[in-house]
């Protein structure tokens, strides 16, 4: 999720750019890099690392006045943290210069094309071959840099935002969009484009938000939106009425907030470019070999927190689909115990940093005993994947509230992505059944956002809930590490006292914990499928209910089953058992923020927790 701003106006562009780049760093800080256009020429200064790194490099060498400028910071997806991969990146000619967020499907294809017709490339990046393509075509659209980039866009597969800028024409700053965000800011005698409003909010608060598969060119005067095709498009006017202390969170009262509508945004992007054309499974980086893979007789999923309750998914999952037994280990206990780990164990160390510390020594330790290590990672060249054997980058953006949301639905769809890999290399599962599962994701997205409309309902749940001295939460199958996921989260920002169970387990001792009106949470199976799973929950709801329990049952769409049971419902959509989780914690995140709100918490820095551990 990287954080762009384009401006053509009088005011010099560079303090524009990198005022807006300021307050967007949140969106991406693996290096950040500006582009001008001064003389008939287009300067460029970038740099690796966060925004103060390029503030140091613009002071030793400065850039040329300018009044049209483009300006990038990144998070990193093709190509490490490097300065050759730091965005802008200009054409061989050196008369384009691109800035990009998202993910081109195709580069492979288009590098490719170039190299065969002798373009060298400098970088790693998929967004570099969208600058030499541009440059390509412009000669044959008479130097009209908008209408080249319908052309190049028409190209494109994936999801991806483009700025641009053509040095021998100085006034003119041309975007384009497709699934991912780009809005227009438009001012007297001067015209923004940003990933987010935040970028010009300080200038103008008037703004125009580009729809699907449409290209924008700016002028100081003018803003002319088109579609790809070419055609005159539609496009929807309006004015920002937040200050700029809450467009940094794009309206939202906090940033954990943001994070938990992003989620849809969030999953799609983990998934998006995953089958190849082939029509078979491909991870990021795969350094492990089919042959080593068949070999594999043991799972182990190592992690902390968070991503602990990610790998307790995956484990039903992979056994399911794999047929490999598969442990899951407190990273932080690991390398403690002894564990037996050889050449023919796969160990999955599942990090949001890449900088946990727990993990990262668990991980070296299970290398030293011969295992294979595959790591799932949001931070591209952070140390637990550079020190794996193979990686599965979630593609969640930057995920500033420390309590973790987004980035722990992508874990547990890079989790399945996993298993299927496994199952496709080791022959457990056809193609069209990995497909199926796949095609099953792809819609959980949709049904993520349908989720979200019950917060309302929910947050007026937690207000009537706050003066509680206990929740408590149970589930089955995959419902139970859901429901310990609940309870962290309930811990982190309420810090009150919160437990998670497996439903089972309540009749061996947690159900003595209940009296008169505790809140009891029941992640709730789906009735179709397993049914067994569903039978045995109702149960245990009656057993909570007959002790005087509150009970708060999230279930799914269609079942009444529950419905005598239960003092309040939290409905989500069908999906398949194995699913279930990506829809069944989203209530319980809005749940926890709901409930720190109102006891006048700060949701995003919540006291004694840090955001990444890298200390054991």
């Amino acid at each position: 999720m990287c954080g762009i701003v384009g401006y053509v106006g009088e005011k010099q562009a560079l303090e524009v750019v990198v005022g807006g780049l300021r307050r967007l760093e949140y969106r991406g800080y693996d290096s950040a890099g500006v582009a001008v256009v001064a003389d008939g020429e287009l300067d460029v200064r970038k740099k690796a690392g966060k925004l103060a790194n390029l503030e140091s490099l613009l002071g030793e060498d400065p850039l040329p006045g300018s009044t049209t400028g483009i300006g990038h910071t990144r998070w990193a997806t093709h190509g490490g943290p490097t300065d050759a991969n730091a965005h802008p990146h200009v054409s061989a000619d050196g008369k384009v210069a691109v800035i990009h967020n998202g993910i081109i499907e195709n580069f492979a294809e288009l590098r490719a094309e170039l190299t065969a017709a002798g373009v060298v490339l400098a970088s790693e990046t998929d967004t570099e071959v969208v600058a030499h393509l541009l440059a390509s075509v412009l000669p044959a659209t008479g130097h009209d840099l908008a209408e080249s980039m319908r052309a190049v866009c028409r190209r494109l597969e994936g999801a991806f935002t483009l700025v641009a800028v053509q040095a021998d024409v100085p006034d003119v700053v041309v975007g384009a969009r497709r699934s991912s965000p780009l809005v227009v800011g438009r001012g007297d005698g001067e015209n923004f484009l940003a990933s987010d409003v935040t970028a010009f909010i300080a200038h103008t608060r008037h703004a125009i938000e580009l729809g699907q598969d449409q290209v924008v060119e700016l002028t100081r005067d003018s803003v002319t939106v088109t579609n790809f095709d070419g055609t005159p498009a539609t496009v929807h006017a309006y004015e920002v009425t937040w200050d700029a202390a809450a467009a940094e969170k794009g309206g939202y009262d906090t940033f954990m907030s943001k994070e938990i509508a992003e989620q849809p945004k969030a999953v799609a992007d983990t998934l998006l470019g995953r089958i190849g054309a082939d029509g078979l499974l491909h991870l990021d980086e795969m350094r492990v070999t089919d042959t080593d893979l068949r070999e594999v007789d043991k799972v182990v999923v190592i992690a902390c927190g968070t991503a602990y309750h990610a790998g307790m998914v995956a484990k039903y999952a992979l056994e399911h689909w794999t047929r490999i037994p598969c442990e899951v280990e407190l990273a932080s206990e690991f390398r403690y115990r002894d564990p037996v780990v050889d050449r023919r164990t796969l160990v999955v160390a599942i990090s949001q940093s890449g900088e946990t510390m727990d993990t990262l020594m668990a991980l070296r330790y299970a290398r030293e005993q011969g295992a294979r290590v595959l790591a799932i990672c949001n931070t591209q060249g952070s140390t637990i994947p550079r020190e794996s054997d193979a990686v599965l980058y979630t593609r969640a953006g930057p995920e500033v509230a420390v309590a973790s949301t987004k980035a722990f639905l992508t874990q547990i769809v890079a989790c399945y992505l996993v298993a299927l890999y496994v199952a496709q290399v080791r022959g457990n599962k056809f193609g069209d059944e990995i497909g199926s599962v796949v095609r099953d994701l792809a819609n959980m997205p949709r049904k993520i956002d349908l989720v979200l409309d019950t917060a309302e309902d929910v947050k007026a749940l937690a207000a009537q809930l706050q003066d509680s001295r206990s929740v408590l939460f149970i589930g089955r199958h995959v419902g139970f590490p859901v429901a310990l996921e609940g309870a962290l989260k309930l811990k982190e920002l309420a810090y009150m006292h919160a437990e998670g169970f497996a439903a089972g387990e309540l009749k061996h001792g947690p159900i003595a914990l209940l009296e008169e009106g505790v809140p009891v949470i029941v992640v709730v199976p789906s009735p179709r499928g397993r049914s067994v799973l569903h039978e045995k929950i109702v149960s245990n709801i009656q057993e909570v209910r007959a002790r005087g329990a509150r009970t708060i049952v999230i279930a799914e769409e269609g079942d009444e089953s529950v419905v005598p049971y239960a003092d309040h419902i939290v409905r989500v959509p069908q999906c398949p058992t194995l699913l279930q989780p990506l829809l069944a914690v989203v209530p319980l995140q809005v749940f926890a923020c709901a409930m720190a709100t109102a006891k006048g918490h700060d949701v995003d820095q919540p006291r004694n927790l840090a955001k990444s551990v890298t200390v054991e």
